[in-house]
């Protein structure tokens, strides 16, 4: 049946009001063919039954005789053979045909009868069969059309299926679970979209009026160094910008790689490597380290290391100390930066979000550190997660990957 349901030409609607209706049809036919065999079956015993019990004249034959002995000792005379009346014999001949004629009357009552109230509970049983189609399939309907009317513009409706629980009231909540991510990847990418040409227009701006303001009328040497110079340090936040762009989405692509990382000796080389600019910024880097294997990629999870160390260097107070700790879980960040409100902590990870608005300062960055981290750790199936330090300012980020061993 079901093989036959899905051939069905038509709507589902439609292959499901066959298979309920031939079901329900099915089982009319079997209820009626066992009814009549039934019947049947018993029906002649039971005419004869009671046609010869209503014959008195079938009783009396079968009685004995008032003159027969009633007593033992009574004398008996020898009395020839009496043949039975013929009244009798044509008595159990009507009694058959009687029967007979009752049994096939009835049969064929009770088979036109069947017949109508089959072809009736069929009809009955098709519309029954659309109804029930149309009301189990009534939430397909209410999703499909939710479906075909999305858009960039109206992400944020909802199916809400109202009902109890079942298989497509969860269907429903799933599609609904479904369009608040795609709302907010959408919407991650618009900000993304619109603050990268940002970004990327800025640069191109201060180039330009650089150009035409700097080198406008007759320069002198000096001029022309200084402009020549500014020029250099907005190439180089330009192609800084660019590197991050291309590392973030390296990093949303997955991994090509899946090698055994010490992720311990990663650590170390990275702070030992930014301890310069720690100094620069006049703030102290301490590290812990245990013995931690991920596998992965060695040169993103270098630049996670990095941008981790990096930001909490450049977002820290002169004076300030960075704590860098590698355990068998993954690595865990401090700094002793302003303090951040809880509110803004989860949109630090997205891309281009600063705690404070961008001053276009020298080193200041692009607002892409964090994010790469996140998606770095996403690769590796870890998880990054931040926190306000309690009792000051500064933040906690932690990097966890479950797939690390500690030795």
């Amino acid at each position: 049946m079901s093989r036959f349901v899905n051939r069905f030409p038509g709507t589902e609607r439609a292959r499901l009001t066959a298979l309920y209706g031939g079901l329900l049809v099915l089982a009319g036919v079997l209820l009626t063919g066992l009814v009549y065999l039934l019947v049947r079956q018993g029906l002649y015993a039971s005419i004869s039954t009671a046609v010869t019990s209503s014959v008195p004249a079938q009783r009396a034959a079968d009685e004995p005789s008032p003159l027969s002995p009633a007593t033992p000792d009574a004398q008996v005379w020898p009395v020839s053979p009496v043949e039975p009346p013929s009244h009798v014999g044509a008595i159990k001949v009507a009694t058959k045909t009687v029967s007979d004629a009752a049994e096939d009357a009835v049969l064929n009552r009770l088979l036109m009868v069947s017949v109508i109230v089959l072809a009736a509970y069929a009809v009955l049983s098709v519309a029954l069969a659309w109804w029930m189609a149309g009301r189990v399939l009534r939430p397909v309907a209410v999703i499909t059309e939710t479906a075909r009317s999305l858009s960039g513009r109206n992400l944020h409706e909802r199916i809400a299926l109202e009902g109890p629980p079942g298989e497509l009231k969860g269907l429903a909540d799933t599609f609904d679970e479904m369009l608040g991510r795609m709302e907010q990847l959408v919407g991650a990418q618009q900000r993304f979209a619109a603050n990268a040409a940002h970004e990327l227009r800025t640069p191109v701006a201060v180039q330009r009026a650089a150009a035409e303001i700097g080198l406008a009328g007759e320069p002198d040497a000096e001029r022309v160094a200084r402009i020549r110079t500014k020029l250099l340090g907005v190439a180089d936040d330009s192609e800084r910008l660019i590197e991050g762009l291309l590392l973030l989405a390296a990093s949303d692509q997955g991994l090509e790689r899946h090698d055994p990382v010490r992720l311990d000796e990663v650590v170390s080389s990275a702070t030992t490597a930014l301890a310069a600019e720690a100094e620069a910024h006049g703030v102290t880097a301490t590290v812990r380290t245990h013995p931690l294997t991920v596998r992965g990629d060695a040169i993103l999870l270098d630049h996670l290391v990095h941008n981790l160390v990096a930001n909490a260097i450049r977002h820290n107070v002169r004076g300030g100390r960075v704590d860098v700790r590698c355990g068998p879980t993954g690595i865990e960040v401090s700094n002793t930066g302003p303090v951040v409100p809880a509110e803004t902590v989860p949109l630090l990870f997205e891309p281009f979000r600063r705690l404070s608005e961008r001053r276009h300062a020298p080193g200041e960055g692009a607002g892409l550190g964090l994010s790469i981290v996140a998606s770095i750790a996403r690769a590796h199936e870890g998880e990054a997660t931040a926190k306000p330090n309690e009792g000051g300012g500064g933040l906690t980020i932690r990097v966890s990957f479950p797939t690390g061993d500690g030795a």
